[in-house]
């Protein structure tokens, strides 16, 4: 993301809770399997080993000093041996049905996350890709999702295992000795103490290991997508060092997060190792000079469980490297899904209507071809319907990208329905910047903007877009075919809908030409089209959406003269009885708009016809000319 959060903690605890919560509630019934397996798994484990002290007390012993029954003991003995059999067999089989479950549950919630991660992304207003790097965003639904696989699967269930195996062995251990747990227990809190301060400094390591790979992620993205860019202006050894330098970030963050983390395993290994001797040492003595009733039947089994109460701690520090880096990559998860959403404070919807013998319209469920706006008023209970028209008007609008930097200052101007409204000025003067407050991209700070004479704040911003046409300059082809980019402007267009769509577009020509028509492959965001084509496709999927406001944003800047003319009929066709919004550099296809408005520094400077503009000899006629007044 762009802020640097490798250099706070963001509650791990919290973090690790939250990404619980996923596995939990999607797969509760498995969970809860898992937890008696695992718990089954450890008391079994306890179970063998206390049956030591009992083998050498009840039999063992008591063959060496010849007191035991051989018919009877070993009777009861083959009893025992049997029961231990099948605790073992029972504990197989639950450590197998872990392992099954955790894969099924590990992939069901990391598709869970990724579903919950793209419905939240749609969700986002525009600023936030703004604000964010797109290769970046990609690495959350890759590099950061996938670092949870070895957490949920393997991680989370050593977690409770250990838990699980130290409540039981500590409990096993004190019924043993409480002295000797007591000695056990000094080593095991110097190995935790341990372990928490390495852990705590490589986590921050982490944490920016995993915002450099999304820098990485995104530098690549954005060299791949201007290849023919750094050819042109043979920048491959500028973009190499760039690339080396992110690289080299990336390789920083990983070898001291790494390093500090791979320390962890063979300090807790000697320490695991040194409470062995310890307990064996203390032990031994205890048992040799009889302090407390201990004996050298209950070393044996304390000792096994010296090794099982370390084992936890051991597993903890080899898997420390994949808890703490899943924990960086739950951070930048959950830092998506908490970003705030697109306000929609709209209660105005859109609506088939049918015309009544009277003019009034009235709400129905088949398309007529009337759309109307359906306005309910809270303070009587009534619905107004008001004709869908196209008429807009903004008020004295007031906006800034941020609360500190006004760009379009006390904008008025209307649109009547049929009405074409061109924009023209330099780069950055504001002309797209109105397109995208009509459609709500953003919302102005002050002022209004009405649509058939209805506050847009008022409109729900899904029918407010619908009832939109917009053709960009930077044209978005989707994978799939031509037909099917054509009718991403209405989902249920017919073919013959999408061909004549095409044909008022200028497109049907180059379309039928193509190796199988408007079933051509598209691949690559239209890579195997020209700028034009790709331009033209756009231009037909607004036109099979038959929108009553069409924003043309630079539609024709790249297509060349002869195809101009021939878009230029589709489009003259497809804004009439439309209200049509243009924005332009190429000033020529503007002549004939109702009204041409001349933006400057985010103020309308200038407005009326082409003709009028040329006779008052002011900015428009120095653009369109080049000559000055």
């Amino acid at each position: 993301m762009s802020k640097d959060t490798s250099k706070k903690s963001k509650a791990p605890l919290k973090t690790l809770a939250r990404t619980l919560g996923f596995v939990i509630r999607s797969y509760p019934v498995h969970c809860v399997a898992v937890l008696l397996c695992l718990i089954i798994t450890t008391i079994v484990t306890a179970q063998g080993t206390m049956f030591t002290k009992e083998l050498i007390n009840e039999y063992i012993q008591p063959m060496l000093d010849g007191t035991l029954e051989q018919d009877v003991g070993f009777s009861r003995l083959g009893v025992r041996m049997i029961f231990i059999i099948l605790m073992y067999g029972a504990g197989v089989l639950s450590t197998f049905l872990v392992n099954r479950l955790m894969v099924y549950v590990t992939q069901g919630t990391l598709k869970i996350i990724r579903d919950t991660l793209f419905e939240h992304m749609e969700k986002l207003p525009i600023s936030y890709f703004d604000r964010n790097e797109r290769g970046d965003i990609m690495s959350i639904y890759t590099n950061d999702t996938d670092t949870l696989r070895q957490l949920i699967s393997q991680s989370v269930p050593n977690m409770i295992s250990n838990v699980s195996t130290v409540v039981t062995v500590l409990t096993s251990m004190i019924i043993l000795s409480p002295l000797l747990t007591l000695t056990a227990l000094i080593v095991v809190a110097l190995a935790t103490t341990i372990t928490r301060l390495l852990a705590g400094k490589s986590a921050k390591y982490f944490r920016k290991r995993q915002k450099n790979i999304g820098e990485v992620n995104a530098f690549v993205e954005e060299a791949v997508e201007g290849q023919r860019v750094i050819k042109v202006f043979t920048h491959e050894d500028r973009i190499l060092e760039t690339f080396d330098e992110k690289n080299g970030r990336l390789y920083d963050s990983t070898r001291l997060a790494n390093g500090l983390a791979n320390v962890v395993m063979p300090i807790m290994g000697n320490l695991g190792y040194l409470n062995y001797v310890v307990v064996a040492i203390v032990g031994g003595y205890l048992a040799v000079k009889g302090v407390g009733g201990f004996a050298i039947a209950s070393l044996i089994p304390f000792l096994q469980f010296t090794r099982q109460f370390n084992m936890p701690i051991s597993q903890f520090s080899q898997q420390l490297n994949s808890i703490i880096m899943a924990l960086a990559g739950a951070e930048r998860i959950f830092a998506l899904l908490d970003a705030p959403v697109e306000e929609d404070g709209g209660y105005v919807t859109l609506v088939n209507a049918r015309e009544n013998g009277d003019g009034t319209l009235s709400e129905c469920e088949e398309h007529t071809g009337v759309w109307a706006w359906k306005h309910p008023h809270s303070a009587d209970g009534t619905v107004t319907y008001t004709r869908l028209r196209g008429d807009i008007v903004f008020e004295n609008v007031d906006f800034g990208y941020v609360p500190e930097k006004t760009v379009l200052h006390d904008i008025s101007l209307y649109a009547r329905p049929g009405e074409k409204i061109a924009f023209v000025g330099a780069t950055g003067a504001g002309k797209t910047t109105i397109t995208n407050l009509i459609n709500r991209f953003y919302d102005i700070q002050n002022g209004k903007i009405r649509y058939d004479g209805i506050n847009i704040q008022k409109i729900k911003k899904a029918d407010l877009r619908r009832s939109l046409g917009v053709v960009l300059q930077d044209t978005h082809l989707f994978t799939g075919t031509v037909a099917d980019n054509i009718r991403y402007g209405k989902l249920d267009a017919t073919d013959e809908e999408v061909r004549a769509a095409a044909k008022l577009a200028g497109a049907d020509y180059f379309i039928t030409h193509l190796p199988k028509g408007y079933d051509t492959e598209i691949t690559g965001d239209g890579a195997n089209l020209s700028q034009g084509q790709r331009q033209l496709i756009a231009i037909a999927r607004a036109a099979v959406a038959d929108p009553p406001v069409l924003i043309l944003d630079e539609a024709t800047s790249s297509i060349d003269t002869r195809t101009e003319a021939i878009v230029q009929r589709g489009m003259d066709s497809l804004m009439e009885g439309r209200t049509v919004f243009v924005i332009a550099h190429r000033l020529s296809t503007v002549k004939n708009a109702s009204v041409i408005m001349v933006l400057a520094n985010g103020r309308i400077i200038e407005r009326g016809s082409h003709e009028s503009l040329l006779e008052d000899k002011g900015v428009y006629y120095t653009l369109y000319t080049g000559n000055k007044k």
